[in-house]
C-alpha cells in the first residue's frame, strides 16, 4: 500500500469528520487523545504559520523548540496567545548525551540543576508545565545500581524547584539498539524504578512509544501498568521512525488505551517522526487517527 492509499484508508475507515479548529478564545477541543507536535516536524516553518496550521487541524499543543534562542522564545510567547494551544514541554538539559548536565554522574549535578533553573524560567514565558529530562549516557566502570542512585538523587534535588513552579520533569526512555547506543535509561522497568525512588508527583516518565517498541514491545500493558508514572508520550512507528501506519505498531489500539486512561493521564501524546506524506495531509490523518468522538 502506498502512502496516499494509507492516508485515504485511514480517513475513510475511521469515519470521523475532519476536525474544525475552534476560533480564538474558545476552549472546546477535539474529543480524543490530546495531541502535541515536536516543532522540528514543521521543517523550519515560521512560527506564526506553524501555529496557525496546528490550530486549523485541531491540535492541542506544540513542544521542543529551541528556547535557548531568546528571539525564538519571545516569538512563541507572543504568537501562541492567538490560539487555544499550549506549549506541552521544553527540553531541559541539552539533548540525549546531556553534556555536563546528565543525571548519572554526580560531578554533573550542579550543571543539571543550573539547566533546570534556566528551563523553568523559559517555561514560564510560554506557560509550559513540563520539561523533558535526558539521563545522558552510562558511565564506564561504575555499576548501574550506583548510576541509578545518582540519577534519583539528581532528580530529588530538582523536585523542590519543579514543585515550587508547578512544573513536571518527564524523564525520557530511549532505545540503545538503533539510535542511542550507550544511553542510560532504556527499559520501562528501570524508568519505573527511577520514578519510585524520586517519589515526587512532579517527576514522571516520558514514554516514547517508538523507543519502547524497539527495546521491549508490550506497549499496551506497559502503558497500563505505568499510567500513574507517565507524564508524556512521544509517537513514531517502527522501523524507521515514520508516521503511524507505516510500520508494525497498531497505533489505533495504542491511542485508544491512552484515551481510555485520560482521567489518570492528563498529559499529551506528541508526534515525533519523519513524515513520508505531505505534512498537512499527514497531520490531518494523525488527528483523525487519535479521535474518539
Amino acid at each position: 500500500m502506498n502512502r496516499r492509499s494509507f492516508l485515504s484508508l485511514t480517513a475513510s475507515s475511521l469515519a470521523f469528520p475532519c476536525p474544525q479548529a475552534p476560533g480564538p478564545g474558545k476552549s472546546d477541543r477535539v474529543k480524543g487523545v490530546r495531541l502535541s507536535i515536536t516543532w522540528g516536524m514543521l521543517r523550519k516553518m515560521p512560527v506564526a504559520d506553524g501555529l496557525a496550521l496546528l490550530a486549523r487541524l485541531g491540535y492541542d499543543a506544540f513542544e521542543m523548540f529551541d528556547w535557548r534562542d531568546s528571539n525564538l522564545l519571545e516569538t512563541f510567547a507572543a504568537e501562541m496567545k492567538k490560539y487555544p494551544m499550549v506549549c506541552a514541554c521544553l527540553v531541559a538539559n541539552k539533548g540525549v548525551t546531556a553534556p555536563g548536565c546528565g543525571l548519572v554522574n554526580p560531578r554533573e549535578r550542579e550543571g543539571f540543576l543550573e539547566q533546570i533553573h534556566l528551563a523553568v524560567e523559559a517555561a514560564k514565558k510560554v506557560n509550559s508545565r513540563r520539561l523533558v529530562v535526558l539521563t545522558g549516557n552510562e558511565l564506564g566502570g561504575m555499576p548501574r545500581s550506583e548510576q541509578m542512585a545518582n540519577a534519583a538523587a539528581a532528580l530529588r534535588y530538582a523536585a523542590p524547584i519543579l514543585e515550587k513552579n508547578g512544573i513536571t520533569a518527564v524523564v525520557e526512555i530511549l532505545n540503545t539498539y538503533v539510535d542511542h547506543a550507550g544511553y542510560f535509561l532504556y527499559y520501562v522497568r528501570d524508568g519505573a524504578e527511577l520514578i519510585e525512588r524520586v517519589g515526587s508527583p512532579n517527576v514522571r516518565l516520558l514514554f516514547d512509544i517508538y523507543h519502547v517498541q524497539i527495546m521491549e514491545g508490550n506497549l499496551i500493558e506497559n502503558i497500563r501498568m505505568n499510567t500513574d508514572r507517565i507524564g508524556h508520550f512521544h509517537i513514531g512507528d517502527v522501523p524507521g521512525r515514520n508516521e503511524p501506519g507505516t510500520g508494525e505498531i497498531n497505533y489505533r489500539n495504542v491511542f485508544k488505551v491512552i484515551y481510555e486512561l485520560s482521567e489518570r493521564f492528563p498529559g499529551y501524546a506528541a508526534l515525533e517522526y519523519r513524515p513520508k506524506a505531505p505534512l498537512e495531509e499527514n497531520l490531518a490523518a494523525m488527528r483523525q487517527l487519535a479521535n474518539f468522538s
